[in-house]
């Protein structure tokens, strides 16, 4: 479905700009007060998140 390429496409995007800050997913977890499990999940596309959560990884990343 498509909702599930977006959801995918989405995790990547953050994969890469966590990447690309040095941060390891347990770090973008700590600033974004969830475990490393769900970071995971976002970032694999099996996590439909709130605009809330998204937020708050942007601003982690300050982006």
């Amino acid at each position: 479905m498509k909702y599930e390429i977006f959801l995918k496409r989405m995790g990547k995007s953050i994969r890469i700009i966590r990447k690309s800050k040095k941060l390891k997913q347990e770090d973008l977890a700590k600033l974004c007060g969830v475990n490393q499990n769900y970071i995971s999940d976002i970032e694999n596309g099996k996590r439909n998140i709130t605009m809330l959560k998204i937020f708050d990884i942007a601003e982690a990343l300050n982006i």
